[in-house]
């Protein structure tokens, strides 16, 4: 990508648009149980009508906004998705993943996990919960800097896992372990100096939501390592070992039961299978329109 942007949508584009236009369905269906359903459409049809400006006029800043607005986008998404779930979702499904859990271990593991639980091991465990997005983004920011061709493919793998994961909260609502097991824990998490400030930012970011099943910590470091794996070896062994981190301090930390990270990773590798499909269908569909627009003696054969 140089200093002029392709105009027309982009893969990512294809995916947001029809992620929002899903939602806004949704929240019209719904409005009478919708909180400020209004609302809601409003800023769905901005966001929708934000998309479409940039991809096909010559707006200031085209570059920057197109190869970065789907974060932002996502992480909107994510707030929405909090408001369905409680407005339309009556069912919680953490009685049923602690079943599956106990099931499988014949324990449940964030209790059984105290036996193990040390200060250090909390601080260090909780830093790399709380790096998880900064080192999802690192990968992004490395392909911009050394191989941007494959940065849109990299964006696109995320918001595709981002919203994958949001469908399946909305299916499978639940707030984890560390709410519904709480009063089997006897002992209380306790770090060493940065384990406090950084559960209370990221409880603040996260606000309380029903974001447990699948997990997306362990969905999109996967993503990230797959990718990095592409930079070098040695940094797809860094988040290799990364990914081993994470998903032990999601259950280690009491935010996830060991099913949701068996949910991330299948969601991981079929957003991998998928995704190569789901980007060349859209430049077929433009390669499609164009040779119809074109005279014969010029069209693809």
């Amino acid at each position: 990508m140089g200093r002029q942007v392709e105009r027309g949508l982009w893969p990512v584009d294809w995916l947001l648009l029809a992620y929002l236009l899903a939602d806004a369905l949704l929240i019209a269906v719904f409005q009478r149980r919708i909180e400020s359903a209004a609302l809601l459409l409003l800023a769905h049809a901005a966001a929708i009508a934000l998309i479409l400006a940039y991809a096909w006029w010559k707006l200031p800043g085209a570059i920057y906004f197109r190869n970065l607005y789907p974060l932002p986008y996502v992480y909107a998404c994510y707030r929405v998705m909090k408001i369905l779930i409680e407005s339309l979702r009556q069912t919680r499904c953490d009685a049923l993943l602690t079943m599956w859990d106990y099931a499988l271990w014949r324990v449940h593991p964030t209790v059984w996990l105290e036996r193990l639980q040390t200060p250090l091991a909390v601080e260090l465990l909780q830093i790399v919960y709380a790096l998880f997005v900064p080192a999802v983004l690192v990968v992004a920011l490395l392909l911009w800097l050394r191989r941007r061709d494959e940065y849109p493919r990299y964006v696109f793998l995320l918001t595709l896992g981002f919203l994958a994961s949001y469908a399946l909260y909305f299916v499978v609502p639940a707030r984890g372990p560390r709410i519904f097991l709480d009063g089997l824990q006897t002992r209380p998490l306790a770090g060493l100096w940065l384990f406090g400030p950084l559960r209370t930012g990221l409880d603040v970011l996260e606000s309380p939501h029903y974001d447990c099943f699948p997990s997306g910590h362990v969905e999109m470091t996967i993503l990230a390592w797959w990718t990095a794996r592409r930079l070098s070896p040695r940094l797809g062994g860094i988040y290799g070992v990364y990914a081993v981190l994470i998903a032990l301090a999601t259950v280690y930390l009491r935010y996830h039961y060991t099913v949701d990270l068996l949910a991330g990773a299948v969601v991981a590798v079929l957003v991998l299978a998928a995704a190569p499909h789901l980007l060349r269908e859209p430049r077929r569909r433009e390669r499609r329109l164009s040779d119809e627009q074109a005279p014969d003696f010029v069209r693809s054969e």
